[in-house]
Parts: structure tokens; C-alpha cells; sequence
């Protein structure tokens, strides 16, 4: 499967899913798990939304986008989250 096969696109948007394991060694993507969750370790704690802006830094310096561009939609508060990317 190809990567865009895990992503969902609606007009200037795309969607994914995310399982995030907080307090890792470093921020990294760790794997594709069979339903096309992506699999990403983040160093910081899974308290008052450290984790979560992690999450985001992380994922704007892994792509073109702005931080301010990709927002957690679903799930906040669950390892499990719902991300949308405004392209």
C-alpha cells in the first residue's frame, strides 16, 4: 500500500489518523498499523496537552505545512486522534 492510501482528502483538507505513545526517547514515526493508523512516538508526557503540541510541532517540521495548519480534531484527550491538514 501506498501512503496516500491511509490519508482521506476533502477539498483543501486531509485527514488522518494517529496513535501517539507519549514519553518516548525521541519524536519519531514508528509504524502503520493494519487500519492505516499512523504509529508515532513523541518525548513529552501525556499531561495538560504537552504530548498533543508535540504532536503538532512534530508533524510541521516533518512536512511542508504550518503548525497552525494541522489541528486535532477527534479524540484529544485518547492516544488515538483524528488530525486534520489544511493543504
Amino acid at each position: 500500500m501506498d501512503i496516500k492510501d491511509y490519508i482521506t482528502f476533502d477539498k483543501n483538507c486531509a485527514y488522518i489518523k494517529v496513535k501517539v505513545i507519549p514519553k518516548s526517547v525521541q519524536n519519531e514515526f514508528f509504524s502503520v498499523m493494519e487500519d492505516g493508523t499512523f504509529k508515532i512516538r513523541i518525548k513529552a508526557v501525556a499531561e495538560k496537552w504537552k504530548a498533543n503540541k508535540e504532536l503538532l510541532s512534530f508533524l510541521s517540521e516533518q512536512t511542508w505545512y504550518r503548525k497552525n495548519n494541522i489541528e486535532i480534531i477527534s479524540w484529544a484527550s485518547s492516544q488515538i486522534k483524528i488530525l486534520r491538514i489544511k493543504i
